[in-house]
């Protein structure tokens, strides 16, 4: 049976994905880890890391950075420059049915600054439920398209949570 991997999962760690952190993907689990810099950095040290694990928890986790490191068992997500959130902020900009609040936001992300500006033009506006409606379907989009293109099959489990909140 092919692994099948719960779409909110993903979704919800490559929404995490900075410059520090990676995505992985388990090939025959299907779960989705985040794994920093300083991880990698933990387990390349050697074997040491097993003495300074205080918990089974922790043990288990560095034991799959390990294999994300040295194994076929793992593998990576997009990475965040791969996924552009400035792009996914200029179509939600040229999405705002409201032209001058359009225009607004547009000229808001150019130069630096430019999320923090966004951010604050959004809640200026009350339009940020839906910039996180609009982004969450442009993360769920990218998880689709990365998963299906490297023959995973996944759970769409995005509306139930949805509906819940």
């Amino acid at each position: 049976m092919a692994v099948v991997v719960p779409l909110r999962d993903l979704v919800d760690e490559l929404q995490t994905l900075s410059d520090e952190t990676h995505v992985y993907l388990n090939k025959i689990t299907g779960e989705v880890i985040s794994i920093t810099n300083d991880d990698f950095s933990f387990v390349e040290n050697g074997d040491d890391w097993r003495e300074f694990t205080e918990s089974e928890l922790e043990q288990e986790f560095f034991e799959k950075v390990e294999k994300a490191l040295n194994s076929d068992e793992y593998l990576e997500s997009p990475s965040r420059f791969e996924i552009d959130e400035y792009e996914i902020m200029e179509r939600f900009c040229l999405s705002v049915p409201d032209e001058k609040i359009s225009n607004l936001l547009l000229e808001n992300i150019r130069g630096s600054g430019a999320f923090r500006r966004f951010k604050d033009t959004i809640y200026r506006y009350d339009i940020e439920k839906e910039w996180f409606k609009f982004r969450d379907k442009a993360y769920k989009e990218i998880a689709i398209l990365w998963l299906e293109s490297n023959g995973f099959a996944y759970l769409d489990d995005m509306n139930r949570r949805e509906q819940s909140s």
